[in-house]
């Protein structure tokens, strides 16, 4: 597998500045860039082709916190986790209320869409602002948590940094890996409620 924290001279860590990793990457790719090959000799072109593609794969990778977390899992692991589908500790009361909230805001919805009658549209728009207000108060919540676990990851630097060094077998027993996993599952979480709120809050802004 490859390391994308490797290739672009980063230490395995869960938190990562993403504007210094961009400026990281573009030092490390703009030589490299295709425009910069037009007159090279092919052996050449499609060695640094193939080197710019590999660093844009990396910093894609670790750009995005979710994509980053499972990378560096599967590298301290060797493998995929396990149980990336079971619900984290403390987001089952959102994850309930997520689920809810979103099943009755559709049924607002289909109910808005076949109103004919101008006062019942009235009535429904004035019941629309009060769903847009819930749902924003829901979304703050929700990206409370998210900021909540970005602080959890950033503390976590530390351990990574103190850890034995890759390759040493006391490096997995010495990492909080499953609270790691967790973070994880929990952060793809609050993406997936991110995207489902916003979506409503769209549909009844139209």
């Amino acid at each position: 597998m490859t390391d994308a924290f490797e290739l672009l001279g980063e230490e395995r860590r869960p938190w990562l500045d993403v504007e210094a990793l961009k400026d990281r990457f573009q030092a490390m790719s703009g030589p490299l860039h295709p425009d910069r090959f037009h007159g090279a000799a092919e052996a050449e072109k499609a060695a640094a082709g193939e080197r710019y593609s590999g660093l844009n794969t990396a910093y894609q990778l670790l750009k995005e916190p979710r994509d980053r977390l499972l990378h560096l899992l599967e590298l301290e692991l060797g493998g995929k986790p396990k149980d990336i589908q079971r619900i984290p500790p403390g987001t089952m009361d959102l994850f309930v209320e997520v689920g809810q909230m979103c099943r009755d805001c559709d049924e607002f919805l289909k109910k808005k869409a076949t109103a004919t009658s101008p006062i019942l549209k009235l009535q429904l728009m004035q019941a629309g602002m009060e769903w847009m207000d819930r749902l924003i108060d829901l979304q703050g919540r929700v990206r409370a948590m998210g900021d909540s676990l970005s602080a959890e990851l950033t503390a976590m630097n530390a351990v990574w940094a103190a850890a034995p060094s890759v390759g040493d077998p006391a490096r997995v027993s010495a990492l909080p890996l499953e609270r790691l996993e967790q973070v994880y599952r929990a952060m793809s979480y609050v993406a997936r409620w991110t995207g489902q709120i916003q979506e409503r809050v769209v549909q009844l802004a139209v």
